[in-house]
């Protein structure tokens, strides 16, 4: 099932390329263990699914992405994103290409963050290329989901973050 603009993201916990927990739940200031004025911690998110590292139009992607990265972040917005990759793959694609997001292993099980933000493509066994971007309280407040060879246009990011 698609998640679509209204929509409560999917919480999730995966590793970064420096195996590192991230949970998304925390970052909307939802997290277990948090206190009181963990709301005020809340952070939008960028969420971006890619395919596979090392591969021509993700590298492309991720290159915009790490050089349009003040326009994408401040103080109140983080940058994750997820591929089907181990994270030692991930681990060197970002040391090799200077990425300072996370870089998010939804690899065991095997898709399964993917899938549940329905851009889990079951026969080439990765995700499409799918944009969600989260508000504090963690609602969908715009994605775009493009097929396997379709890069994705930074500036809707930036324009789509600015309506928040």
């Amino acid at each position: 099932m698609a998640i679509e603009v209204g929509d409560t993201a999917p919480d999730f916990e995966l590793r970064d390329n420096h195996g590192r927990t991230v949970r998304l739940s925390d970052l909307h200031g939802h997290g277990h263990g948090r206190d009181a004025d963990a709301d005020a911690d809340a952070v939008n998110v960028v969420l971006v699914f890619y395919p596979f590292a090392f591969t021509s139009v993700c590298t492309d992607e991720m290159r915009a992405l790490r050089d349009g990265l003040p326009a994408l972040t401040a103080d109140d917005t983080v940058l994750l994103a997820v591929s089907n990759d181990s994270i030692h793959t991930l681990r060197v694609f970002a040391e090799q290409e200077g990425l300072e997001f996370p870089l998010l292993s939804d690899f065991w099980p095997h898709g399964e963050v993917s899938r549940a933000y329905g851009v889990f493509d079951e026969e080439k066994g990765c995700a499409v290329r799918g944009t969600f971007i989260m508000d504090k309280e963690g609602v969908v407040r715009w994605k775009i989901v493009n097929g396997l060879p379709d890069a994705r246009d930074l500036q809707q990011y930036v324009r789509a973050l600015d309506a928040l």
